[in-house]
């Protein structure tokens, strides 16, 4: 008997109508013979809901009692689907995240796991129920209290038990029929694909395409699970995720990602001597602030000094300020400037090793499309470059179509979800 863990997102679970197709796909599935777990999102726009509520009652809410509100989100999900399965008269158990054994440390907000004992699940599979698990959550290890994955954590929760039970195959099912060559909301003519390897993935997810979270997506490749990402809202084959992806030969490249959720902090007049620059990024480190694009201009011989750039989520630019603000008088930089008006576009495939010319394509294409480049950055398999975000769609664009990305057989299909 196969065992699938199936994973749906908030915008397969928006409503009771879909609410009650999704329940009809996960009895299908398992009366074709599999054993079935599934791990679901809030619905639709839940959890942004409730982050808008708890920014009203309160400016800076405790982590525990947000963790507390958050994972409500995905427990009503887990219940209703559940019910709906129920319904059509199939045997369901469902549980909790700390119930099915995701055991995490205690970093609230994002949490990383670091076990998972899922013998309630295997259990409850053996004694041929179908079971549901809430997403993005998880129990402390050490202090015992309920913690969130961060966003996008279901993915993580999915692939982390398909891991732990030793499942055939983990499908992740969103509003879009795979994984495309870039975002079908900004490229119509995107591609999708059929295979992609781990590390395309991961570069991918890393860069700001959001159909498969980073961390998920870190597992899979560590287990080596494959991935079946795919729509709840057809029946269409979708993108498979493994370690073997496409010839490396062609395509040469995967697809183009965008972040517009990006910001950057120059320090002014760093003294340009040994230590300065492990001060500036060990505070960042102990604020558990990830740092993205770094540039060190070359010190002026006059003054000595130099100026450091570095690239961050947007959301933890206030912190990073407070941070660095802090440590100034001991580093003795001159200034800050935080701008949150950039974004990020990046090209990835694994194809690039060994094909010449790729750089000059790309940078060709940001030229001719009039966008100006601010920071770049390249790995084996990519090129980044940070532009103004009010043209980081343009550049998104003009990188597809230069490197002949688009799709002659219609357009992207999106079903569902708001985007938000």
């Amino acid at each position: 008997m196969t065992l699938v863990v199936q994973k749906y997102g908030g915008s397969s679970l928006s409503d009771a109508e879909s609410i009650k197709r999704v329940a009809h796909r996960i009895v299908e599935t398992a009366k074709a013979g599999n054993e079935v777990c599934v791990v679901v999102s809030a619905m639709g726009d839940t959890t942004d809901e409730l982050l808008d509520l708890a920014q009203e009652v309160s400016p800076l809410p405790p982590p525990r009692e947000m963790d507390m509100l958050l994972t409500a989100g995905e427990r009503i999900s887990m219940a209703l689907v559940a019910m709906s399965i129920a319904n059509i008269g199939h045997t369901v158990r469902s549980f909790t995240g700390s119930q099915a054994g995701v055991i995490t440390d205690g970093e609230h907000g994002k949490a990383k796991i670091i076990d998972v004992t899922p013998g309630r699940i295997r259990s409850a599979l053996d004694d041929g129920h179908i079971v549901i698990v809430a997403g993005f959550q998880g129990v402390s290890q050490t202090t015992k209290e309920i913690t969130t994955l961060g966003r996008g954590g279901s993915d993580t929760t999915a692939v982390a038990l398909a891991a732990a039970l030793g499942a055939d195959v983990c499908e992740i099912y969103s509003d879009v029929d795979g994984v495309f060559t870039a975002d079908p909301r900004i490229v119509p003519t995107a591609r999708k694909l059929d295979r992609i390897s781990h590390e395309e993935m991961l570069e991918l997810a890393a860069h700001g395409a959001k159909i498969l979270h980073l961390r998920c997506v870190e597992y899979a490749r560590r287990y080596n699970m494959p991935i079946h990402v795919r729509s709840s809202f057809s029946h269409k084959e979708g993108t498979w995720v493994t370690t073997e992806g496409e010839n490396v030969e062609e395509p040469i490249i995967a697809g183009v990602t965008h972040d517009r959720h990006e910001a950057k902090v120059t320090i002014i007049g760093v003294p340009d001597s040994p230590g300065h620059a492990a001060e500036i990024f060990q505070a960042l480190a102990t604020a558990r602030i990830n740092v993205d694009i770094i540039v060190q201009n070359v010190s002026a011989v006059e003054t000595g000094l130099t100026d450091i750039s570095f690239t961050l989520n947007g959301s933890e630019g206030q912190t990073a300020m407070e941070v660095l603000n802090a440590i100034q008088a001991k580093v003795g930089f001159d200034s800050l400037v935080y701008d949150d008006q950039i974004g990020q576009v990046s090209l990835v495939g694994a194809g690039m090793r060994t094909n010449p010319g790729v750089s000059a394509t790309f940078f060709t294409a940001l030229a001719d499309a009039g966008i100006n480049i601010e920071m770049i950055s390249t790995s084996e398999i990519r090129i980044s470059v940070v532009t103004r975000v009010d043209r980081l769609d343009d550049a998104v664009r003009a990188l597809h179509t230069a490197f002949g990305l688009d799709s002659e057989s219609g357009e992207a299909v999106v079903y569902g979800g708001t985007g938000r």
